[in-house]
């Protein structure tokens, strides 16, 4: 699989995530729960992908105007990441206040999502071609199939 047909397909699965969340209810704690934990799995082996693998080689074959774009994507990243997350995960999930904090994640990623998809990847395509495209996307495999396998070697906490 080529890296923007697999980063389209993380899109898909954050998107689902997020829905569900957002119509989720304040009674729904271990669903809400649950869900947060599956969408920060996926959003941190995400960005891991994207930042790693894809934006240094579209920074790499591209000009200033990817150059910006690139430090755009990784402030988004970052704002996610390290600020809203976690500010999502000290929320209590049965409160109104998670309610607000999941719809402005949804925003956030949504916004990410929409320009990478119409604007970075098909500049990447462009720039990159089938060939390294292929590359890049059996690295992204490589390095998901590495990431959930230490995963789940992880010793549970006692």
């Amino acid at each position: 699989m080529n890296a923007i047909d697999l980063l389209k397909a993380d899109h898909e699965r954050v998107k689902t995530l997020l829905t569900q969340l957002s119509e989720s209810t304040e009674r729904g704690v271990k669903k809400r729960t649950e869900l947060l934990a599956k969408l920060e799995m996926e959003i941190t082996l995400h960005t891991k992908l994207e930042e790693e693998i894809l934006y240094p080689a579209f920074r790499k074959a591209g000009g200033k105007e990817q150059d910006i774009m690139y430090h755009e994507a990784k402030e988004e990243h970052r704002t996610v990441d390290s600020l809203v997350l976690p500010d999502l995960k000290q929320t209590e999930p049965s409160s109104t206040e998670f309610s607000g904090r999941v719809k402005v994640v949804k925003e956030l990623l949504e916004h990410h999502i929409e320009e990478e998809e119409s604007e970075m990847f098909p500049q990447a395509k462009k720039l990159l071609g089938k060939a390294i495209l292929e590359e890049l996307g059996a690295e992204m495999e490589a390095m998901k199939a590495a990431c959930k396998k230490a995963s789940t070697n992880k010793p549970l906490a006692a």
